[in-house]
């Protein structure tokens, strides 16, 4: 199996089977996203501990494979992540899906880093890199508890 049939096997698995599906018990922060060009929508919740580390993570929304595969992948990396290493990841993996051709971070192991390179694929459409995204931009907005929707108009 090439890398490419790895890649989407991957977001196949995590569109169709999407981890971490739900609303959260006893989350404390929250924040809601929107993509207004494809209608996907994504609730983010989380438990937050008092060292400022993720013990639980969740998701509700719907949309296309691309955004219910992003969302799911990014539930499965952040859990167990400290605050620091959130705001790294997210910070990488934006950087990773606009250009760079790698993820920098030392944070993820190699399983870790291949299900987030899965993703990579989508900055040869720049219509479908919001759908990728959008759920990073929400979990940002929900660190900060901030509690206006994230809308994907508002990035490039």
């Amino acid at each position: 199996m090439d890398l490419k049939d790895l890649y989407q096997e991957i977001i196949l698995d995590h569109g169709k089977n999407p981890r971490n599906l739900k609303k959260s018990d006893n989350f404390n922060k929250d924040a809601k996203g929107h993509n207004p060009l494809c209608g996907d929508k994504v609730h983010i919740y989380l438990k937050v501990d008092e060292n400022n580390k993720i013990s639980d993570i969740a998701f509700e929304g719907s949309g296309c494979a691309i955004s219910m595969a992003s969302a799911s992948i990014m539930t499965d990396l952040m859990k167990e992540k400290k605050e620091i290493e959130v705001k790294e990841l997210v910070d990488d993996f934006l950087e990773m899906i606009k250009q760079n051709p790698e993820l920098k971070s030392k944070i993820l192991g190699e399983n870790e880093k291949t299900k987030l390179m899965s993703l990579s694929g989508v900055k040869k459409y720049p219509m479908r890199v919001k759908c990728a995204t959008m759920a990073w931009h929400t979990l940002t907005a929900a660190m900060k508890n901030a509690n206006e929707e994230t809308n994907t108009d508002k990035f490039e």
